[in-house]
């Protein structure tokens, strides 16, 4: 019998997939799957580095995709919830799916099932509520910005809303606490990363009555945002990064399932 193994990999969503896939082609005992950023190895569990293949990782999205699509969106949205465990949870529930042919077959009783339902519910009502009630600013050069806190990672989510309803202007949503920001320039939608040392540091003399101590940081980013250039920080590739791994998905043109 194989050693039990814990799974490590990038973060992103493709990289979960495919340790989905690799757990299932190699019938590995697996005990936990963890982000390489995240360890927290068991003493005796040999460790297991995955390496992400969008191939492998479509492969399985495409399965459970064969199956159902609410599925498909309560595992995409919980994956989003950041829950500590979250991964494991999944592939459990990926495992049922599997062996009882279809969703509609799997207890909704069950504890993990309802938790991954609860999950996905959440994060589907706070990305409802982005939507519905995010107001934008106008930046010195006339870009629209709203930066957001949120406590699950729901930007990938209302993508296609602020696209579709704002296709009109310039525009970013920056999450402060993911250090990543949606771009919209008429044309593409982008995704950048800022300095954020640099924008702290460079808020300080915007305004004399700007009290840094007391401050919050949404409302130092939108003080400086406003008062500052937003292009100079998206065209200059010192403070423009890719995408960070986790927020990488295929698209099969279904953005938010």
């Amino acid at each position: 019998m194989e050693r039990e193994k814990i799974l490590l990999y990038d973060g992103s969503f493709n990289g979960f997939l495919t340790s989905i896939f690799v757990a299932f082609e190699q019938k590995i005992n697996v005990v936990d799957i963890q982000r390489k950023s995240q360890v927290q190895k068991g003493l005796f569990t040999e460790t297991q580095i995955i390496l992400t293949q969008v191939n492998k990782a479509k492969r399985v999205w495409n399965g459970i995709s064969q199956r159902s699509n609410n599925a498909m969106k309560n595992i995409y949205f919980a994956f989003l919830s950041e829950t500590a465990g979250i991964e494991q949870l999944l592939y459990l529930y990926i495992q049922k799916i599997v062996a009882k042919g279809s969703p509609n077959h799997i207890d909704l009783t069950d504890d993990m099932v309802f938790k991954i339902n609860h999950l996905a519910n959440i994060v589907s009502k706070k990305k409802n509520q982005m939507e519905a009630f995010m107001k934008f600013n106008v930046s010195a050069d006339g870009i629209h910005f709203i930066i957001v806190e949120p406590e699950f990672d729901i930007l990938p989510l209302v993508s296609k809303h602020f696209r579709s309803n704002y296709s009109d202007r310039h525009w970013i949503i920056y999450d402060i606490k993911r250090n990543y920001g949606l771009y919209f320039n008429l044309h593409t939608l982008q995704l950048k990363s800022f300095d954020s040392k640099e924008i702290i540091a460079n808020a300080r003399p915007l305004n004399n009555l700007i009290q840094t101590s007391t401050m919050s940081v949404i409302e130092l980013w939108n003080t400086y945002f406003a008062n500052n250039s937003i292009k100079s920080l998206i065209f200059n590739k010192l403070h423009t990064h890719q995408l960070p791994k986790r927020r990488r998905k295929y698209q099969q043109d279904k953005e938010a399932v």
